[in-house]
């Protein structure tokens, strides 16, 4: 017979082993409550919670590899044009010959062989179906030297010019989530358009969001907020239904003049590849100019950046630094990848926009994975205006960031990766490694009234050390976790007019999160449910 104590030994050791079997079954991996294993796009907890479905980001929705080689003429830069692979002399004309060329026959590839190549100029893709290919970033080195003038611009630039054309108005407010929108009219759109859906920030947009007096720059105006592309056309009273490649991640209010415009002009099938770049000076030259960057890609579509590296600079008085100040910009840009690449130590981090090593603005749909930055001033960030939705970090590492004060007195001050500007929506930071951080919250009047710059999305599987300092518009997602400080919260200038608390789930556990990246098994879900927005129709 087992007396009282006895009892109570065998409760407390029964208990610790089922604390323990409890602690194994955690271990063995656990699921996110806003992502069962029967999760499809829509589903909501009973308090409102959800995840977008950010599986379209990257080239050509993530439906297919980046090519491996592309049709059309090839032509070797440093035999055919010209260009110095010892550095002697300036190899700019000659590769902007052989990109003259390429272009000219409709599209191919420049090649730019082992060498160090000395540009004193600026080099410029303006036609579709143009790849740039070193022979890897150790092999084909590209040094930089202008200084005077470059505010603003980059060293290498993909340029495209978005143009639109006709304006279609909403019928009916267009619903979060809703692959479909209602617009009058029925003449001037087809399936494969280019088009993007946006509103007018009118005073009661403004108003809802809280907003009064800090969104100033954009007010009265129309901003393209989901670039998409047409999928099928259907005749509705009074209208036209368009389907569409990706869904909205906001609501489009008929209040606020939302409306479709058909668009042209981006470049697409573009890329570069297999070579890394310098841009460094002298220190004093370098904080001459802001927003200067070394690779730039705007108005582009289904396009990409590859196996790019930057690396110390040849010039002495560059003192080992990498870049003068920015790295890679996507701007006004939908379906690009930027994949395994790395940015690293710039010279200018002080403001006006510098020591962004990866930086995207007003696009949708981007993918920047297994890439890192390492010093900058913000490693990985949305920047400037209205219109970036839908945006995927995948196995990224950052670390450094620092905000350098001046030039004169090179004091620097912690920084994060960020969510810089104006609502972005509906992103993902997905089992990255931050060793500093990330933000996104209430910025109000800083960098020119940015106010709330986050909404609707997610961090997921991050670890490193660093924080995330989340106090995200209405909705906000932190979802697993590993050696990451979360703050969060009401009590926060950041958190001013910010809605409900981020919701939190896995704090320390995300090394068991099942599945580990949850862009890559959205993806999967996506294609199991038949839906190839470019391989199964054939393009």
């Amino acid at each position: 017979m087992v007396g009282p104590r006895g009892v109570r030994i065998v409760l407390v050791v029964s208990c610790l082993v089922g604390v323990w079997l409890c602690a194994q079954e955690m271990d063995a991996g656990w699921r996110s409550a806003l992502y069962p294993e029967d999760w499809a796009p829509g589903y909501q907890d009973a308090e409102g919670h959800f995840l977008h479905d950010v599986s379209y980001a990257g080239y050509r929705n993530g439906d297919v590899p980046i090519p491996q080689q592309v049709p059309g003429l090839s032509v070797e830069a440093a035999v055919e044009a010209g260009a110095d692979p010892a550095g002697a002399s300036d190899a700019t004309p000659a590769i902007q010959k052989a990109i003259a060329l390429v272009e000219k026959a409709g599209g191919g590839t420049v090649s730019i062989p082992a060498g160090s190549f000395r540009c004193d100029g600026l080099l410029t893709v303006a036609r579709s179906g143009v790849v740039l290919r070193g022979a890897g970033p150790e092999a084909t080195r590209l040094f930089f030297t202008r200084v005077k003038g470059m505010r603003g611009k980059s060293h290498i630039t993909f340029r495209g010019a978005v143009r639109t054309a006709a304006e279609f108005p909403l019928a009916r407010d267009g619903k979060n989530l809703s692959k479909t929108v209602d617009i009058t009219g029925v003449d001037g759109l087809a399936v494969g358009d280019d088009i993007s859906v946006g509103w007018v920030i009118t005073d009661a947009f403004v108003r809802e969001h809280r907003m009064e007096g800090t969104w100033k720059a954009f007010n009265g105006k129309w901003r393209p907020f989901f670039r998409r592309r047409i999928m099928a056309v259907e005749p509705v009273e009074g209208g036209l239904r368009l389907t569409l490649d990706v869904p909205l991640r906001y609501r489009a209010l008929v209040r606020d003049k939302a409306s479709v415009r058909k668009e042209s002009g981006y470049l697409t099938e573009c890329g570069l590849e297999g070579l890394s770049v310098a841009t460094a000076v002298a220190w004093d030259d370098a904080w001459q100019e802001n927003r200067v960057h070394a690779i730039a890609l705007r108005a582009v579509c289904d396009s990409w950046v590859r196996d790019v590296s930057s690396y110390t600079s040849p010039l002495p008085e560059a003192k080992g630094y990498h870049l003068q100040n920015g790295g890679i910009y996507v701007g006004d840009s939908k379906r690009v990848t930027v994949a395994q690449c790395h940015m690293a130590k710039a010279q200018h981090r002080g403001g006006g926009g510098c020591g962004y090593l990866f930086e995207i603005g007003r696009s949708s749909e981007l993918l920047t994975r297994d890439c890192t930055g390492r010093d900058g001033r913000h490693n990985f960030i949305q920047n400037w205006d209205f219109g970036t939705s839908g945006c995927v970090w995948l196995r990224c590492t950052s670390s450094g960031s620092r905000d350098v004060k001046s030039a004169k007195a090179p004091i620097s001050f912690a920084a994060y990766c960020e969510y810089h500007h104006s609502l972005t929506m509906a992103c993902l930071v997905d089992h990255c490694v931050l060793k500093d951080g990330w933000y996104g919250g209430n910025r109000h009047h800083w960098s020119s009234g940015a106010g709330h710059s986050v909404t609707q999305s997610i961090y997921w599987n991050t670890s490193g050390g660093g924080k995330i300092r989340s106090w995200q518009y209405g909705l906000g997602y932190i979802i697993g976790t590993r050696d990451i400080t979360i703050k969060t919260g009401k009590f926060d200038r950041s958190a001013q007019g910010a809605g409900p608390e981020d919701f939190v789930e896995g704090k320390g556990r995300g090394g068991t999160l099942q599945p580990q990246s949850l862009y890559e098994d959205q993806l999967v879900c996506r294609h199991a449910r038949g839906e190839w927005l470019f391989q199964a129709r054939g393009e």
